[in-house]
Order: structure tokens, then sequence, then C-alpha cells
């Protein structure tokens, strides 16, 4: 996908500096801005209809998430992460995972694991559209949820930090039917495993998943 090819709308006033943010996030994570290449902030801002000030802004944030690269003289670079790099990040979010399973099948209330089973469902639908980036959205909304869970802050702040560098690679993950349906199967024991508040269950499941997400993105790396 190009950016010309792209149906852009023009964002809203409201909440601008929010909505850049996003735009742009979604933009690389569908690989419209493709990783290793230089945004061209003024065919962006057209696109966007902006002006150059909250693109800048956005792409501020977008560097604090890793990703893009702020390169002297070259502007705003869309990282492309190696795939040594893009292994260790899973596997460390594997075990960053397994960490907050202990702590959330002991702390979640019965009402917020109602709200993550709610949100899997939500996630199926989008499944059923074949609508790929709002599922990916509430596919990390789960992980990130379950992490919140454990109630411990600095390993909430780590996971995010890792999280949003490799967003783009982990979208990448569901490009083929087959990989798509065993992502799911896994989220649902997921669900499961914390229903069943089974702290060795649940971590198994989540380990389980960044391997499998690795072998998933290895081959497009």
């Amino acid at each position: 996908m190009t950016l010309s090819a792209l149906d852009a709308a023009p964002i809203a006033r409201r909440s601008l500096h929010d909505e850049v943010v996003t735009r742009v996030r979604d933009l690389i994570i569908e690989g419209a801005l493709a990783p290793g290449t230089r945004i061209h902030e003024g065919q962006l801002c057209d696109k966007l209809a902006i002006s150059r000030t909250p693109l800048r802004e956005a792409l501020k944030v977008l560097a604090s998430e890793g990703l893009i690269e702020l390169m002297p003289n070259r502007g705003a670079v869309v990282r492309k992460p190696t795939p040594p790099e893009v292994l260790d990040t899973l596997v460390v979010i594997g075990a960053l995972e397994a960490l907050a399973a202990e702590y959330a099948c002991r702390n979640a209330s019965e009402t917020e694991i109602a709200e993550l089973r709610a949100i899997h469902r939500r996630m199926l639908e989008f499944y059923a559209r074949r609508d790929r980036l709002e599922y990916f959205k509430l596919n990390q909304s789960i992980h990130n949820a379950i992490v919140r869970l454990s109630g411990n802050r600095t390993l909430v702040a780590t996971h995010d930090t890792l999280q949003a560098r490799i967003k783009r690679v982990r979208f990448m993950g569901n490009d083929r039917a087959e990989q798509w349906q065993n992502s799911i199967a896994e989220h649902e024991e997921m669900i499961r495993a914390l229903e069943a508040r089974d702290p060795a269950r649940l971590g198994a499941a989540l380990r389980l998943h960044m391997e499998n997400a690795w072998k998933r993105v290895r081959d497009a790396l």
C-alpha cells in the first residue's frame, strides 16, 4: 500500500493531537508508511489536511514509542526492527505477560474478567468482518489489559514500551488465514485460563502465543 492509494479523509480539529498520532500510527501499522522509508511531511500534511506543527508533535510521540526514528538531516524515518531484535522483544514480552498472569488471576475482579471476555467477543466480530486493523487494536488491548490487571505499574510501563516498538511487526502476523485462525484459538485459551483463575495455564498460554507470534512474522522480516 502507498500513500497515494490511501483514502485518507481530513482530520477533524477536535482532539487534533491525539487524532494525528492515531492516524499516523495506523498508517505505519498497516504498512502505508513502510519500514525504512522517510516520512514526507508535506505529502502527509496534505493527505490529512493539517499543518506541519501537529504532525511534528505527533512524530515525536511515535518516536518515543519506537515506531519512527528522528534522523539528523533526514527527518523522520519509519523504524525497521531487525529479526533478532523482534525475537528478543517477543521473548521479553512473553515473560512479562506470564509474570502478569500470576497477579491478574489473583487480583482481577469478576467484573474485570467479564469485561475482558466482552473485548474478546468484539475482537471476534472484527475477525468475522476481516477488519485486520480494528481486530489488531482489540487484540493488543487484551494483552495490555491482562498486564494492567497485575496492578504492577513498572510491569505495565515496561510492557507498553515494548509493545509499541513492534506494533507493525505484530500486525503482519495475521496476513494468512491459517495464522489468523490460530491466533484466535490462542486468545480463546487465554481468556478461559483467566476465567479459571489458573496462573500457570494463563502464563503458559501467553508464552506460547509469543513463541507462535515469532513463527508468524519471522519469514516476513
